[in-house]
């Protein structure tokens, strides 16, 4: 690109320190804001990068004050009146969403999209270690550490781009795939869409953006409106028979699966993934897919045995059921699941990786708006545990709401369920008789992973 300088505000995030990462490798001058500091950052800064986290125009390097040679990148997490974002257009920068710049960057590549209000990001990173281990090429922008790859950005040989497609403020309608895994379009972020069917006609307008002769890869049972008629489309499901699936399921050690994983043209036989759970089994299935769409588009190959190398070699994504502690009397895992749909899946998936054991879940709520639209949604899921233990919401973006905090589910869940302070999270947990402990959540809980299994580790 023209200029030598990127900007970026609220570059801690998951996907923007992506693209901050990206542009320190292509030799250009990065700095930005955020508003706390995080292992993020300190790689970031460690790299290159010149972050500061306090919202001041003062703060703003010298060297990037000059329109002619800066782009400006913000999340859409970022207000509209924050006064450096101001600043910048002021003073006639070019200041773009992330979702933009994404997809200027994807310009030119065989884009493999996947989108989804939960599963996204497992099956996209799982997608980029099949494009490397199997067939030796692709790059990726992750939502998540690839702990394959240790980091959210992937570089590699040929056009192929796994990208993890975000439904938030739209961001996915940037986004223009040859091959795009849709995994569920369940409600969420009403406070951008306002409806659930809001959110399924955004979902059905990223399918629209599918380039003719393209593939779309969709959750068997998902009903979106497919108006394309230049693509093919299959179906994947966790078992159920359809184009993708797996059958012959069978539990093995540690909670991982053994499975046999149907295509249309062949089976690989007694697939294991590299980390446990079922949920991630469909994840397999459906990231298997779009590599097997790929092959059939870009002339690309689908090695059976080459695929089941690298999905027993897949070592999964830091905070999706992260192993802490794991002895045959206890047990302890994070995960950052953050919507009720998700949040069932993640603790039945528990509750069969460990047959007869008593669960104990940790959530932390993620937004007022979510916690206000789904507080029910999440006292269902929270009564699949034995047992919950709630922290306050964690308000991300958001401005507290009236009435709404988690007590709202506290008081709907249906097994012992108390609300605690997450500086007494560890020592409430240390007073516990626990078995399974898993943490959940989308905002600071993991912050108590290590004291929970300073904890929790001394039980085995």
């Amino acid at each position: 690109m023209e200029f030598s300088n990127v900007y970026f505000l609220g570059i801690g995030g998951i996907g923007m320190s992506a693209l901050a990462r990206f542009f320190l490798h292509e030799g250009k001058r990065v700095a930005g804001y955020d508003r706390t500091e995080s292992p993020l950052c300190d790689r970031l800064a460690a790299e290159g990068a010149e972050i500061h986290y306090d919202e001041s125009v003062d703060r703003i390097p010298e060297v990037f004050r000059d329109p002619a040679e800066t782009i400006v990148v913000y999340t859409p997490a970022v207000p509209q009146d924050h006064a450096e974002l101001v600043w910048f257009r002021g003073r006639g920068f070019r200041v773009e969403k992330r979702s933009q710049m994404l997809g200027h960057l994807s310009a030119g590549k065989f884009v493999m999209a996947v989108a989804g209000t939960h599963g996204k990001t497992t099956t996209s990173t799982l997608i980029a270690w099949l494009n490397r281990a199997a067939c030796g090429t692709g790059s990726a922008f992750l939502g998540g550490i690839s702990k394959n790859f240790d980091s959210n950005l992937v570089l590699g040989a040929g056009r192929r781009l796994a990208v993890e497609a975000d439904e938030f403020d739209r961001s996915f309608l940037r986004l223009d795939p040859d091959v795009a895994v849709v995994t569920s379009a369940d409600a969420d972020h009403l406070d951008i869409y306002g409806t659930h069917e809001a959110v399924r006609e955004a979902f059905s307008q990223f399918i629209g953006r599918i380039r003719p002769g393209g593939a779309l890869v969709i959750k068997q049972g998902l009903d979106l409106k497919i108006d394309n008629p230049g693509i093919a489309v299959y179906r994947y499901s966790y078992d159920e028979p359809c184009d993708f699936y797996a059958k012959n399921v069978r539990l093995i050690e540690g909670g991982h699966y053994r499975y046999d994983l149907v295509t249309p043209d062949c089976v690989l036989a007694d697939c294991t993934l590299g980390v446990p759970g079922w949920v991630n089994i469909e994840n397999s299935v459906a990231a298997a897919a779009a590599l097997w769409c790929a092959a059939k588009r870009d002339g690309g190959s689908f090695d059976p045995e080459r695929i089941r190398e690298a999905l027993a070699s897949f070592a999964g994504v830091k905070r999706r059921f992260e192993f802490y502690v794991n002895t045959p009397r206890q047990v302890y895992m994070d995960d950052y699941a953050h919507h009720p749909r998700e949040l069932a899946a993640a603790i039945t998936s528990v509750k069969r990786m460990f047959p007869g054991r008593r669960l104990t879940a940790l959530f932390q709520p993620h937004l007022y708006t979510r916690t206000r639209d789904l507080y029910a949604e999440f006292a269902e899921a929270l009564s699949h545990a034995d047992e919950a233990v709630l922290l306050p919401i964690y308000p991300a973006r958001e401005e507290p709401i009236e009435g709404v905090t988690s007590e709202m589910i506290a008081s709907r869940v249906t097994v012992p369920c108390t609300v605690v302070a997450r500086e007494e999270l560890a020592r409430h947990v240390e007073r516990m008789a626990t078995d399974v402990v898993v943490s959940f959540g989308a905002g600071n809980i993991d912050a108590c992973c290590e004291a929970l299994a300073a904890i929790l580790s001394k039980r085995g």
